[in-house]
């Protein structure tokens, strides 16, 4: 349970990768926390190393220095209390798998009885949309419906953190407002503390709670911006609102300077 501490902390955490021409530092000296069920999305110029980031963060790729430390402990491998979502959702599902078996995977390695683990799965695709596509398989399905079945298994592993990396930038237009919707319904409905990796500005301040806008590479925190809109939000109404468009011209405007090197870099800043 929450008591005040955060639920993820990341300190001057650095990143090098080694090469026939010499290193190459991908991460530099990043720190931010993450509170108990906020959602966090990190933007920031291409190739800047939000990946790296991630991966540092899920325990997939060691850091060089720094800490990552979740609920006080140290992240230092896969950890059983985070879930990824990736934005190659065709490579993450099993086809030969239906729906119902891909969202299943994961829980069969936890110690729950055949029943629990039915209504588990049932929840999650019932939370995605996807009851009726319980018995097709993953190639029968659209990109969207593949993507949904991927944030169904997610969720029914049920981690403390969820962390998303460019989830919708496969999918077209309609499909990625949608999607955006299922995400905030999920987070509001089921408090699912979420890092939401995106190149898509506008998809930052839709979603987040706060973004992370990160530097030129190697990467820092460049800015850590308060999104002050309303918590009930809709593709309409909100991105309409006169401060949707201040936020994100923020956002634009970071990472145009970014874009232009470390000169422009300058101090991480706070923006409330």
């Amino acid at each position: 349970m929450p008591d005040g501490s955060p639920l993820l902390r990341v300190e001057h955490l650095r990143k090098v990768y080694a090469s026939a021409t010499g290193d190459v530092e991908a991460v530099a000296d990043l720190s931010f926390t993450m509170d108990h069920g906020e959602l966090v999305c990190i933007v920031g110029p291409s190739g800047c190393g939000k990946t790296t980031l991630l991966k540092c963060l899920a325990g997939l790729l060691r850091p060089t220095s720094g800490v990552v430390e979740m609920d006080g402990s140290p992240v230092t491998g896969p950890s059983p209390a985070m879930a990824v979502v990736f934005q190659e959702y065709g490579r993450s599902l099993y086809p030969w798998l239906t729906v119902r078996g891909n969202v299943e995977l994961p829980l069969r390695h936890q110690k729950l009885s055949r029943a629990v683990r039915d209504r588990t799965v049932s929840d999650a695709l019932e939370a995605v949309g996807l009851p009726h596509a319980a018995r097709s398989h993953p190639w029968q399905l659209s990109g969207g419906m593949q993507q949904r079945v991927a944030i169904a298994r997610a969720i029914a592993y049920r981690p403390e953190v969820l962390i998303m990396d460019e989830p919708f930038a496969a999918v077209d237009a309609q499909t990625r407002a949608d999607l955006e919707d299922l995400v905030r319904e999920l987070h509001l409905t089921r408090g699912i503390s979420t890092v939401f990796v995106t190149h898509d500005i506008d998809e930052s301040v839709y979603l987040g709670r706060r973004v992370l806008v990160l530097s030129h590479a190697p990467t820092r925190v460049r800015e850590d911006l308060v999104i002050d809109l309303p918590p009930e939000r809709d593709q309409l109404t909100t991105r309409a609102l006169p401060r949707f468009t201040e936020l994100r011209t923020r956002v634009y405007e970071q990472i145009q300077r970014a874009k232009r090197g470390p000169a422009e870099a300058g101090p991480a800043i706070s923006v409330g």
